[in-house]
């Protein structure tokens, strides 16, 4: 039990720990932030080639 309570004292003291969480958080964020960029940017390149497409087929043949 004073094992544990010796580990968990220098858990608690160590700031490498503290950063961790806070490099895992902005992780976390910047990983959310490229997953909705590439989804606009898809749905973007997707409306445009939609688009594209129809004008295509639209027009009269030569």
């Amino acid at each position: 039990m004073k094992k544990l309570m010796t580990m968990t004292r220098q858990f608690r003291d160590d700031e490498n720990g503290a950063a961790m969480v806070e490099y895992t958080i902005l992780l976390g964020i910047i990983t959310v932030a490229v997953i909705a960029t590439i989804i606009l940017v898809g749905t973007w390149v997707s409306t445009r080639w939609t688009t594209l497409n129809t004008a295509l087929q639209a027009a009269p043949a030569p």
